[in-house]
């Protein structure tokens, strides 16, 4: 098997579309305070730096197709092929992963998911959890020395790996819309082996967490274990009759939480990451995870599955140290606006990564359709359709450049946007959070980090639009300010938010 991370995850890079990015989860968007994990602070990216190699690429593409770019409104006839995938006008292959910890619900989670995007005439595979093929031979970790514990675990990934590339590239070759639903993803092993031994992995297979975690799976879904919020159901005896080969799996309650902490904590810092918890009955959290993947690919489902987060933007003022956060994950993010086919459509480009291994998506938000809100459909796209595409980059906008931080507290994932120079002086210090949750007053308030200084909520402010905080010209002069349909919202003090939900209703964009 090859032993790079570009090797070994190239059937993974297929183009492949997806809607908002929220993380929702439960009714709320949820997250959990991790115990351990592996996550490191990178280290401060030179923007500059990224600027003239960018400014250099773009001008060597624009030398190469000076009459082929494609137009402003080309993009839906740019066929993002690799691996002998198809273009994304023709079909979809999305791929999600279930992961959390023990009675979390994920065997029942993906009879639901098959069996509703079945009925929407989808094909659907998926892929076993490969620790269970494996410990199902008759492997018992305490009869492995260090040694021998540490190989297993590099090969199981590799497994894993292998096992996984033969659904994608089924799903590749498939002639409908394809579900591949996996049973934990390759960072899931990061769980269960220290942070030296799992950096030493890495680095020895020349793996990297941006094409293992971010580019790898379209979207991460973790469900949270009965051992946290629903232990009256949580019973280690059912676990035992139903896996009667694996008696590592009737875990006691504390272990439990331990490793749910730990499966999440290995996927902090994905795009689109998603924790549902147990704040509802079990009925209700399989439907907040079906609408979930609704949600991210654009299909509408009425009111089949109730809709209950919603994004939240909060301007927050001088940061803390570092030491004040919990365990997190920083990402430098630079984002291009393109030339569109009308003023009701935005399109932008993403480009996200750590430590130069980067990942790229192409946004278009479409307008209104059926009064329901604006669409935001993402295309995952290699670097070469990147660097054409930045042919259509729009002058009137500047290029956005953030440090993101990524954590997870109280229960909640948040995402920190800390813009950087170059650009508008009005983004000068700007600090965003932003969050999902269907929380209201004490309780949404109780859930925020407090080592954090929030100054107030600008959930659907346009002057806090990624859009409009772009635009060269002033605001006060340019048509090209955009503002919701009833004006800007005037935000009230955290404290004082309304309860109802349906009054929440954001103008702006979702950040990628």
């Amino acid at each position: 098997m090859a032993t790079t991370a570009d090797q070994i995850m190239a059937p993974a890079l297929v183009s492949t579309t997806t809607t908002s990015t929220t993380t929702t989860t439960n009714g709320k968007q949820q997250s959990l305070s991790v115990a351990a994990t592996t996550m490191q602070p990178s280290t401060k990216p030179n923007s500059n730096s990224n600027t003239n190699d960018e400014q250099q690429m773009q001008h060597q593409v624009e030398q190469n197709n000076k009459s082929t770019s494609p137009k402003p409104n080309a993009m839906n006839s740019l066929k993002l092929t690799k691996m002998g995938s198809v273009s994304t006008k023709e079909k979809r292959v999305y791929k999600i992963v279930l992961t959390g910890g023990p009675c979390g619900g994920k065997t029942t989670g993906q009879s639901r998911l098959c069996t509703f995007f079945e009925n929407l005439g989808w094909k659907v595979f998926r892929v076993p959890e490969t620790a269970t093929v494996l410990l199902s031979g008759g492997v018992k970790f305490s009869d492995l020395t260090e040694k021998e514990a540490y190989k297993f675990q590099e090969n199981l990934i590799r497994t894993m790996v292998q096992i996984e590339n033969t659904y994608f590239e089924l799903g590749n070759s498939s002639a409908r819309n394809c579900l591949i639903i996996c049973d934990r993803g390759v960072m899931d092993a990061s769980a269960y082996i220290s942070k030296d031994k799992w950096e030493k992995m890495m680095a020895a297979n020349k793996w990297n967490p941006v094409e293992m975690r971010d580019n790898r799976y379209n979207q991460i879904l973790h469900l949270v274990s009965a051992a946290n919020g629903a232990e009256d159901f949580y019973s280690t005896e059912k676990r035992k009759r139903h896996y009667q080969d694996h008696a590592c799996r009737s875990e006691g309650v504390e272990l439990a939480r331990e490793l749910d902490y730990k499966s999440a904590a290995a996927w902090v810092g994905h795009p689109y990451f998603d924790v549902i918890d147990n704040s509802t009955n079990f009925e209700a959290k399989m439907n907040r995870m079906i609408e979930s993947v609704c949600q991210k690919l654009g299909i509408d489902i009425g009111d089949r599955l109730q809709a209950t987060s919603r994004k939240l933007k909060y301007l927050v003022a001088a940061l803390p140290p570092d030491s004040e956060f919990p365990p997190f994950q920083d990402f430098d993010v630079v984002h291009h606006y393109l030339q569109s086919a009308g003023p009701k459509v935005q399109a932008r480009l993403r480009k996200r990564g750590q430590k130069n291994h980067w990942s790229y998506i192409h946004t278009q938000r479409r307008p209104n359709v059926h009064g329901q809100a604006r669409i935001e459909v993402k295309t995952q796209l290699t670097h070469r359709d990147y660097m054409n595409l930045l042919a259509q980059r729009d002058d009137a906008h500047f290029t956005i450049y953030k440090k993101r931080r990524c954590f997870l507290i109280n229960n909640q994932y948040f995402q920190l946007d800390i813009y950087r120079e170059p650009g508008h002086p009005r983004c000068k210090g700007l600090v965003l959070l932003e969050t999902y949750s269907s929380l209201t007053g004490e309780a949404l308030k109780n859930c925020m980090p407090k080592f954090l200084n929030v100054v107030k909520e600008v959930t659907g402010d346009p002057d806090y639009s990624m859009f409009n905080l772009s635009l060269k010209e002033d605001w006060s002069t340019t048509k090209k300010y955009c503002r919701p349909a009833t004006g800007k919202q005037q935000q009230q003090p955290l404290q004082q938010q309304p309860s109802s939900e349906k009054q929440y209703k954001p103008y702006d964009e979702n950040s990628d």
